[in-house]
């Protein structure tokens, strides 16, 4: 199935290919990574929230990838805190810091830690995408973007995928 859904899409030139996978070194993963070698992929990235049992699986991909020849790009602390939707401070809210030791054990770069996002959230749930999503006033006069883009880029974790994205291309370069 993996085969047939990466060859049989139309994906045109592309300068990202996201292929988001459960933990695990399973036969879905060693699939995509034997059909996109014909493709020389650049590398991985590897995701991790920051507890202990998310860290031990995901130190079984990073060894997988090193294993099947796969460079790693980089690590991801993923729900890594929560940003309040009235003042977007971020607040640990689970253990943090753990995908950023990972990384230095594994001598790989860290690239950076996304928190869960409420306007986020709405912005992906609600039905008008040019709306920008604010939880702090629900009742108030809608603010309205062009694009689902610019939706996007008033969000706190928009910052942060960039920085995460100029990161990537620095070291691609």
């Amino acid at each position: 199935m993996i085969k047939q859904f990466l060859a049989d899409v139309y994906w045109g030139d592309l300068d990202y290919l996201l292929i988001d996978t459960p933990p695990g070194t399973s036969d879905e993963h060693l699939a995509a990574i034997e059909y996109l070698q014909e493709w020389q992929p650049d590398g991985a990235v590897v995701v991790t929230t920051p507890q202990a049992v998310a860290l031990a699986d995901v130190k079984k991909e990073i060894n997988f990838c090193h294993k099947v020849g796969l460079p790693i790009l980089g690590l991801i602390e993923n729900m890594s805190g929560f940003v309040c939707p009235h003042c977007a401070e971020c607040t640990n809210v689970f253990s943090t810091g753990g995908g950023e030791g990972l990384a230095k054990h594994c001598d790989i770069p860290f690239l950076g830690r996304a928190p869960i996002d409420p306007n986020l959230v709405m912005l992906l749930e609600q039905e008008d995408k040019t709306v920008v999503p604010n939880v702090n006033e629900p009742g108030a006069e809608p603010e309205r973007t062009p694009s689902i883009v610019e939706t996007y880029q008033r969000c706190e974790l928009s910052k942060i995928f960039a920085g995460i994205a100029a990161h990537l291309d620095k070291s691609l370069a």
